[in-house]
């Protein structure tokens, strides 16, 4: 991944702009990475990824609650807090 500081970001932007079109730019900040410049193909994309994985959670979950597979969220969450410190 091409990667650019925020100043170099901001003075080249048009060809920051075109360069996102071929891959996903890394802008960094301070010498950190602070975000990623993509294509809109590639955003849509991953956003249709997203929503595919969490129509399929909701799916599994639907599932696991007529099939009466829950949990006492209290329960739940004391075991995990407790599993944490130990």
């Amino acid at each position: 991944m091409h990667a650019l500081n925020a100043n170099e970001a901001k003075t080249q932007f048009g060809a920051l702009l075109m360069k996102a079109q071929r891959t996903p730019v890394q802008i960094n900040k301070n010498g950190k990475p602070v975000a990623v410049m993509v294509s809109i193909e590639e955003f849509e994309n991953i956003e249709e990824i997203k929503r595919q994985w969490l129509q399929t959670r909701f799916s599994n979950a639907q599932q696991e609650i007529q099939q009466g597979d829950t949990a006492d969220g209290d329960e739940f969450f004391s075991e995990l807090l407790t599993s944490k410190y130990d």
